[in-house]
């Protein structure tokens, strides 16, 4: 007998009723009789069985089946009923809930396929291809060795016709482990018994300037950074900052701008803020010296190193205006810088080299306000005597600078002032605007900025919360990590921590000093002034995103040497770097599940991956060498760190080749590749989330899920099931024309 057989190719059927069709084909074609004269018929698209010589034809696989293996057994039985009413009607219905057909999968795997052993006959065989067609990820779990002629079967059954873009309904559905997501914290954050708790501080900024880029990512990019890598490791942390708003510096400005100190303070908090706000820095906090908390913590503090013995007189030598009539603060006085002959040192510290001065040892030395000759006059100030603390800060410094591992430079920086001997420094100033000294001798007086500044972490913190003891008084359970540019080093590893010691209290203090060189624009420095360099305010001009300048910013962070901003190479890396790389890969495969599968994603198996456990331990390896990085504040390693692991992804695709043919020749492959694939994309969002909160969040957006914990392991935690969202471009192609204008824009000289 010459019996031809045609597979199921029509557009009518889904795809699950398709492939339950062709395998029943399938498996007849194997089992038959060796007598039987079979022929496949290449053709026709029409599932169907004709007979040579006959008009005789049959068009319902069960029955095309059980003809041509001549097994009519069971018809009646309750198996047959069960696989045509129960798992067969599934079949029919494409969008029926996943938990109902998984239930009754398993029914048929534990009630009529636990023995499923040659000889097989057809109701068995029938029941098989309905409940493999439902669920083949739950069916290969099942039954771990097939016989020969199965799984042969399968493979042809998959070949037989082209899979089609599914049309699985999308509702979405959210099918993610919630075990590996970010925690939420409360509306205040408070150290907790039992877990990792991080306090984070960055320099306060001078309220008298606006930001360039070397002040942002030297201390509140790099601060805000680690803040969210923490938050991403679930650990329990509390971010603050501020503007520096006392001090000379301020009625310096004041004076220029013909306004008051208060005036020209609220002026500029609201530009830090509104800057820091765009570059998308996430402060718990952000808040400022000018408050009642500060003068209450400050005079406290200075309480008790005058209780215990640590403050004393002296009659100084200062400067005084006979025109204007004041005695000069320190920044009052510029002259020429005795140690690198820059002409506009100031009279506390040169710009040029860095040098900390006193006003004295400039040469030819001018008032800043009115340029006249100033004449030296005495007057009594209270010092702090660090000489008597010298030996207590020492100790300290050697113990917190190798557990809390401090940055190179910032053990360099201090280990230079101790080597030359720590003598009493002066703590107050003749100015108006600041913290009063609290002895009724000095009431005229105010507390030195360089004495009072640092206090602000914990009175910004104290506007924060009541409890800000909590995170203060608290050694035993915080850890303090604090990030700055390297020329405010000696005033947050000697003079802070040596007010602290000397108060005896039991303070939190410094554990993890991060520090950084300078970053140069365009081969030169940056200045207001001149008009030379990006500015906060100017980043936003350009048009481009917080994202992309976050991550240049990160690229080029000056962590161990001077480092260069660079019009050229920040266009390149954009380009190279961020769209060909992180946005090539989360766009290639959102769209290919959207387009293939309606963006829900399939049910999938690692065991149709030849490379799944070679890919794992690069993951694996990627994500923990990055923690250690970023543990150290190391985050320019962190962020190549990331983009490699965004590189894997991308190699992923390309070694799978992720296109139309593996999708309709190789299912099961093409829905592993998707599923592994989007929970990379995942991965790799939570590890750029530091770096490009907003490209992070928008990817989380995509892929519909919470945000992601930063792990040592590479988690599958997006099952099958789950929806996604639309693709959305996560960065744009910036025109190279762009160069020449922007580096005309601000001044910069190429080259």
């Amino acid at each position: 007998m010459s019996l031809t057989l045609s597979f199921d190719r029509s557009k009518k059927s889904n795809s699950g009723l398709k492939l339950a069709n062709n395998l029943k084909i399938a498996l007849a074609q194997n089992l038959a009789d060796a007598n039987s004269k079979l022929t496949i018929d290449t053709e026709s698209n029409e599932l169907r069985l004709t007979v040579a010589g006959s008009e005789f034809s049959l068009f319902n696989a069960n029955a095309i089946l059980r003809y041509v293996l001549a097994d009519f057994k069971g018809l009646e039985s309750p198996e047959s009923h069960f696989a045509v009413s129960s798992l067969e009607a599934l079949l029919y219905h494409p969008n029926a809930h996943k938990e109902h057909i998984d239930e009754t999968v398993n029914k048929a795997l534990e009630n009529y396929l636990l023995d499923f052993t040659e000889p097989l006959g057809a109701t068995k065989l029938i029941t098989f291809a309905n409940a493999y067609a439902l669920s083949p990820a739950l069916v290969e779990a099942h039954l771990k060795a097939l016989p020969e002629a199965v799984s042969a079967a399968i493979a042809i059954a998959k070949s037989s016709a082209p899979r089609e873009s599914s049309n699985a309904k999308h509702t979405g559905a959210v099918k993610v482990d919630t075990n590996f997501a970010v925690k939420k914290h409360g509306a205040e954050i408070l150290p907790k018994e039992g877990e990792r708790n991080i306090l984070i501080t960055s320099a306060l900024p001078y309220v008298n300037n606006v930001p360039h880029l070397g002040n942002i990512v030297g201390s509140v990019l790099s601060a805000d950074i680690y803040a969210r890598y923490c938050e991403a490791r679930n650990y329990n942390t509390l971010f603050v900052c501020g503007t520096d708003e006392y001090g000379t510096a301020t009625e310096t400005k004041a004076l220029e701008e013909k306004c008051t100190p208060q005036e020209l303070c609220d002026k500029y908090h609201k530009i830090h803020k509104d800057v820091y706000d765009w570059f998308q820095i996430g402060f718990h906090h952000f808040g400022r010296t000018t408050t009642d908390q500060q003068t209450t913590i400050a005079q406290g503090i200075f309480n008790d190193l005058n209780k215990n013995g640590y403050l004393e007189e002296q009659t100084m030598k200062q400067l005084y205006c006979e025109v204007h009539k004041s005695f000069l603060a320190d920044r009052f006085v510029e002259g020429t810088c005795p140690k690198c002959g820059y002409e506009d040192a100031r009279g506390d510290q040169c710009d040029k080299c860095g040098a900390l001065l006193d006003p004295f040892e400039l040469i030819d030395p001018r008032c800043k306000l009115d340029g006249s000759k100033p004449i030296p006059r005495f007057s009594d100030h209270v010092f702090i005597s660090l000489d008597k603390l010298e030996s207590k800060i020492k100790a300290w410094v050697e113990k917190s600078s190798r557990e809390g591992d401090w940055s190179k430079n910032s053990k360099t920086i201090t280990n230079s002032w101790l080597r030359e001997g720590l003598q009493p420094r002066c703590i107050t100033r003749d100015l108006v605007w600041g913290t009063q000294v609290p002895l009724e001798k000095y009431k005229d007086k105010v507390l030195y900025v360089w004495f009072d500044a640092p206090i602000g972490y914990v009175s910004i913190t104290a506007n924060y919360t009541k409890k800000w003891e909590e995170w203060w008084k608290n050694p035993e359970n915080v850890d303090l990590y604090q990030f700055m540019g390297k020329d405010n080093v000696p005033f947050h590893t000697v003079i802070f921590p040596g007010s602290q010691l000397g108060t005896e209290e039991n303070w939190t203090m410094l554990h993890h000093l991060s520090t950084t060189e300078y970053l140069q624009y365009e081969g030169g420095k940056f200045s207001k002034s001149r008009g030379v360099g990006v500015f906060g305010n100017n980043a936003k001009e350009t048009g481009v995103s917080p994202s992309v300048w976050r991550y240049y910013l990160a690229s080029v962070r000056p962590e161990s040497s001077d480092s260069h901003f660079s019009w050229n190479d920040f266009v390149a890396r954009n380009n190279g770097e961020l769209l060909a790389n992180l946005g090539n890969f989360v766009n290639r495969l959102v769209k290919f599940a959207n387009a293939k599968y309606n963006g829900v994603v399939p049910e999938y198996s690692i065991s149709h991956l030849n490379d799944f456990e070679s890919l794992k331990k690069d993951v694996d390896a990627t994500l923990t060498s990055y923690i250690s990085e970023m543990e150290r504040t190391h985050e320019r390693r962190g962020l190549e760190l990331a983009m490699a692991l965004s590189a894997r992804g991308n190699l992923f695709l390309q070694e799978n080749k992720l296109d139309n043919t593996l999708f309709s020749d190789f299912p099961d492959k093409s829905d592993a590749v998707v599923g592994v694939g989007l929970n990379l994309i995942y991965a790799v969002a939570s590890v750029i989330y530091p770096f490009m909160p907003e490209s992070a969040e928008t990817i989380y957006r995509i892929l519909n899920a919470p945000p992601l914990r930063i792990d040592s392991t590479f988690n599958l935690s997006i099952h099958g099931g789950h929806n996604i969202n639309k693709a959305e471009y996560l960065f744009k192609r910036i025109d190279e024309k762009k160069i020449d204008e922007w580096r005309g824009m601000y001044g910069g000289q190429q080259k």
